[in-house]
């Protein structure tokens, strides 16, 4: 088996993982098998011994080395059987069970997390710690660019650790692959290999990572496909084919991936290339002959009558006999990383990280191509962690961006921009008795240039934060972190000006739109061992110029949306506490609330409705097992032209099993086993698109 894997070249690897990510059920077969070859020479070595406590794991994006309770604000870790139950096939969709953490959700193919009721491009979504460089903070309905089947875990940060990775008002996701290795495998060779099939969309997922060397280069290949029909909602709503499905939901993808490091005793550096391709439908899209007039529509019929308010009946599922378009994305990466540890006296490590991206999708209507969406960008990123001085341990850091960006066809509602920028940041800790103190400073410059009209935008802001986590007793803590941040216009809040019709909008930019900066204050309260656990955490952001699209005019679903700046607040609470029953069940109650308004009293859009959950766990021998009711609230407070939203509860069942003497391992999931009727008011076609009815997910997995 060694002798394989040493004659197989990057390039050889790399053909059978574009062969591979085509034929999901055959690769994940191969890598099964694989795998048992692999367990009978490895599954000594993988056992723990009695009474030994494996350490916390540590939040690589911090850059510190830091684990999650050591945190100032809240910080979520999703890894290992959670993350196995909680993955699906979009990120967004994957995070929204965590308290905090909702989702876009744009029918199948397109979901963008949501932290405390703050989107788009106040969420940073990191590979590793470096920029995934797609267009999905342009619009809801473009696919974040990922595969959640290759991330080993997946970490969700706010306050101090967050800003040093830039405008993230909101807090910053961060995927963590395997896809640069940066340790040599246990006996030369490991992998895993995963299958699945789900019923509500009959899709198909499969996904193997094999990584292999014995000397100082370490080989990393990977590969995943994924093909899903239209998918089946909760009893009572019917499409305008008469069906409980989707209309225009379907979806299907491919991605390959080899990486090469070479692994020293002192650090690594490595290189990787990945290619993605996706295609997925955009439900709920409809035409219109609607255009501007200043801050009103003229459209066929509409004459000068307007209906401005909330329209609670408006059913946004209506479209014409057109066909439902497609996205056709691809994209190509490079990465780049390395670490060396202690290179010279008084310096702990130095890490180099480095990306560049050639993304672009085309949106189809009857088989032409309408529009097309090109992303070229590069980002780079050095860290370097000092010795203690003072008592102070932390880093500093620099980095630099620059983003092409153009579209083309019916819909190039954003002119071609080039964006470039560049920050200098440091991070501190210093500890002293049971006081945990956290610092963060961070400057930015940007530049936003449009390539026809030379048009030219520039924007500087330093943002700042303090946290402390103060340990009142064994097994109990308390923190607070206040946190002034600054988030610069993005080329499409500054020049947008055109028809959206996968929102069924036209957005108007504004070129005089000042950066954003949010004040915001957290405090909680954690008791980490013993029978009872919780957290609980209370949080408040003042926004100034807060940059949001105000609808200022609608006609059956279509709107007209105006960029703009104005004063907001966001204060909210999350939660969660768990019981321990005995050795094997454990009984949480967990949830979360948001409240958004403008200083004027008004509501923001799409903002998360408050909900409450009960989660059952247990563990027996192989077997690990969840039961969850999750109940949603109805939302009511809506902005200008948005329509409300009634609550909903979901049943959802986890069941994952072990064979003994075997990497095998089996994964049982049942979701919405009510099959109730739902609709996410943080989706802009949630009429169209409701969530997922009944949907039954077996898969198998193996490690080897």
């Amino acid at each position: 088996m060694k002798r394989i894997f040493n004659n197989l070249t990057p390039t050889s690897i790399f053909i059978s993982s574009r062969y591979l990510c085509l034929h999901p059920v055959s690769l994940a077969a191969v890598s099964m098998l694989l795998g048992h070859s692999a367990w009978a020479q490895s599954r000594d070595s993988a056992v723990v011994p009695a009474g030994v406590e494996l350490p916390g794991m540590t939040v690589s994006a911090t850059g510190l080395g830091l684990s999650a309770t050591e945190m100032a604000a809240p910080v979520s870790v999703l890894d290992g059987e959670t993350w196995l139950q909680r993955r699906t096939a979009t990120l967004g969709d994957s995070l929204t069970g965590e308290p905090g953490i909702h989702a876009t959700h744009f029918g199948a193919g397109a979901s963008r997390p949501i932290i405390r009721g703050m989107d788009g491009p106040r969420v940073g979504v990191l590979a590793n710690g470096t920029e995934l460089h797609d267009a999905s903070t342009l619009s809801p309905d473009h696919a974040v660019l990922t595969e959640t089947l290759l991330a080993q875990r997946v970490e969700v940060l706010r306050g101090p650790a967050a800003l040093v990775h830039g405008g993230a008002v909101g807090g910053v996701v961060n995927i963590v692959d395997q896809k640069i290795p940066a340790a040599r495998p246990a006996n030369g060779l490991q992998g895993e290999a995963e299958a699945r099939w789900e019923s509500a969309a009959r899709a198909k997922s499969a996904a193997m990572g094999l990584t292999a060397g014995t000397g100082p280069l370490v080989l990393r290949v990977e590969a995943a496909g994924r093909n899903a029909d239209d998918y089946r909602v909760g009893q009572g709503w019917q499409s305008e084919q008469g069906q409980r499905r989707v209309h225009g939901s379907h979806s299907e993808g491919n991605t390959g991936s080899v990486g090469l490091s070479w692994v020293g005793r002192d650090g690594y550096l490595g290189a990787a290339y990945t290619r993605q391709r996706a295609q997925y439908g955009l439900p709920g899209h409809m035409h219109s002959d609607c255009h501007p007039h200043g801050a009103h529509l003229h459209c066929g019929g509409h004459g000068d009558s307007h209906s401005h308010g909330t329209h609670e009946d408006h059913d946004d599922s209506a479209h014409d006999e057109h066909a439902v378009p497609m996205v056709d994305m691809h994209s190509h990466r490079w990465d780049l990383r390395g670490e060396w540890h202690n290179p010279v006296a008084g310096i702990e490590s130095v890490r180099l990280k480095g990306s560049h991206t050639r993304y672009g999708h085309g949106e189809s209507e009857s088989g032409q191509v309408a529009t097309t969406f090109s992303n070229r960008a590069h980002d780079w990123r050095v860290e370097l962690q000092h010795a203690p001085i003072a008592g102070w341990r932390g880093m500093v850091g620099m980095g630099q961006g620059q983003r092409h960006f153009s579209a083309e066809g019916e819909e190039a509602y954003v002119p071609a921009t080039r964006t470039q920028k560049q920050g200098i940041f440091v991070l501190e800790e210093y500890q002293v008795g049971v006081w945990r103190w956290q610092a963060a400073l961070r400057h930015d410059r940007q530049r936003v240039r449009t390539v026809t009209t030379a048009t030219e935008r520039t924007h500087s802001a330093t943002s700042a934060s303090l946290g402390t986590v103060w340990k009142l007793a064994a097994g109990w803590q308390a923190s607070a972190s206040f946190s002034h941040a600054a988030r610069m216009p993005s080329a499409e809040e500054l020049f947008a000006n055109g028809l959206h019709m996968a929102t069924n909008s036209w957005e108007v930019g504004n070129a005089q739109l000042q950066k954003e900066t949010s004040n915001a204050w957290d405090v909680g309260l954690r008791k980490l061992s013993g029978n009872t656990t919780w957290s609980a955490n209370l949080y408040h952001h003042r926004v100034n110029g807060y940059i949001y699209g105000r609808t200022v005019d609608e006609d059956h679903g279509f709107q007209l949306q105006h960029y703009t700046q104005a004063n907001a607040r966001f204060t909210g609470a999350e939660g969660q506490v768990r019981q321990r029953i005995n050795r094997f069940v454990g009984v949480s109650v967990l949830g979360d609330v948001v409240r958004a308004k403008l200083a004027s009293g008004a509501h923001l859009p799409r903002i998360p409705a408050a909900r409450v959950g009960l989660r059952v766990d247990g563990s027996w021998q192989g077997w690990e097992a969840m039961a969850e009711w999750m109940q949603v609230a109805a939302q009511h407070r809506t902005a200008a032209f948005e329509s409300r939203s009634g609550g909903y509860g979901m049943l959802n069942l986890a069941v994952s099993y072990r064979f003994v003497g075997s990497p095998l391992q089996l994964l049982i999931k049942a979701e919405n086993l009510t099959d109730r009727l739902a609709y996410a008011h943080t989706s802009a076609i949630k009429r169209a698109a409701p969530l997922k009815g009944r949907n039954l997910s077996v898969g198998m997995r193996a490690e080897f």
